[in-house]
């Protein structure tokens, strides 16, 4: 099936799940660039300003439990977007500090610090340099192979890592028309958290972007990157919504620099600041999954249902603090409903994902 693309759902209730101090984003008012301007406002406190000590801090948070696999294989493993495998046991993983880079000989030797923006754009200053909300843990050779290309959507592949990322040319059409160049492409299920990091690095530097280079970038200020690469951030973003992996680390990073990822904490934003790019991305088709209903919510009984027309191929139930709980892969449905049992009281986000699609629904088991 198919449908005109569906806008993020809207986590209403994310100061509950994501843990936002109180009244953190009060002035966050407006809408467009205003918006986004305010958000600069409230979030350009980060911490890790001037000291080299904070780059070699990185290493420690990356020992927080935010940053470990605590959603697939669920082994406290490192949680690498570059080598993690959703759906299956990961071809390597690392599990102690001893493993940092140093050299590396290929994929599995060691991991380091990448900078999603590459720190070259920056000349690595301070405190872009170490600001952990872009600055993430991965497989030192895969980021030697990601390099300083920009993100996009691969057409012919040059490279590929062992969990599928790609690098090569971009594919010039759909939503990723207007580039040509390189590009390097993570999996569909770290998308919208590459995209997310991206969209708080052109809102937390807005007033230094203009004096940077880079093929993302559109020389100004307020949309910041091109129409080209604002459309597949944006499209990642809407079509892998915010994780519970997401959540804790973006707490985590705010424990450690004092600021926040707006874009995780109310996804909404986005629309709301560069609204032109969503509406013209409204009218691409993608299977749909906005009629899938959940009943009964709130739950009496311990009981949800999930309806859905459409198979699935995932249902993640995440708690409160942004733990995975359950993970149903390929869920048989009777007669197209599926039932989750037995779940304790509390509220949840429920994650329900079709082929390149996801959708957050929130439930209450009383």
């Amino acid at each position: 099936m198919k449908k005109n693309y569906i806008l993020l759902f809207l986590l209403s209730v994310t100061t509950g799940f994501a843990q936002i101090p109180t009244g953190y984003y009060n002035s966050a008012t407006g809408t467009g660039y205003t918006l986004k301007t305010n958000l600069r406002n409230i979030i350009a406190n980060n911490t890790n300003s001037n000291s080299s000590a904070d780059y070699g801090d990185l290493w420690t948070l990356y020992t927080n439990t935010a940053f470990r696999d605590n959603y697939y294989e669920n082994n406290s493993s490192l949680l690498d977007i570059y080598s993690e495998k959703p759906s299956g046991p990961d071809s390597y993983e690392y599990t102690s500090t001893n493993q940092q880079c140093g050299n590396y000989s290929g994929e599995g030797s060691c991991y380091n610090r990448e900078h999603l923006m590459p720190q070259s754009v920056f000349n690595s200053n301070y405190p872009m340099y170490s600001d952990a909300h872009f600055v993430v843990p991965s497989d030192g050779s895969v980021n030697g192979a990601r390099g300083n290309f920009p993100f996009g959507v691969v057409s012919s592949v040059a490279y590929t890592s062992t969990n599928g990322s790609k690098r090569g040319s971009n594919l010039n059409s759909g939503y990723s028309a207007g580039y040509s160049g390189t590009v390097f492409e993570p999996i569909n299920e770290f998308k919208g958290d590459v995209a997310r990091a991206m969209l708080y690095f052109a809102t937390r530097y807005q007033n230094e972007v203009t004096s940077w280079s880079y093929d993302m970038f559109n020389n100004t200020n307020n949309q910041v990157y091109t129409n080209a690469f604002l459309n597949i951030l944006i499209t990642w973003h809407n079509q892998d919504p915010v994780s519970a992996y997401e959540i804790a680390k973006n707490n985590a990073v705010y424990s450690f620099q004092n600021n926040r990822n707006p874009y995780i904490d109310h996804p909404e934003y986005v629309c709301q600041i560069w609204p032109t790019q969503c509406a013209a991305l409204s009218t691409q088709d993608f299977v749909s999954l906005e009629g899938i209903s959940v009943y009964p919510n709130p739950s009496n009984d311990h009981r949800i249902n999930i309806q859905s027309e459409v198979a699935l191929d995932e249902i993640q139930l995440i708690n409160l603090n942004g733990q995975l709980i359950q993970v149903i892969q390929k869920p048989i449905f009777n007669n197209n409903t599926y039932t989750l049992d037995n779940l304790p009281q509390g509220f949840y986000l429920l994650r329900l994902s079709s082929e390149n699609q996801s959708v957050t629904k929130k439930i209450i088991v009383n």
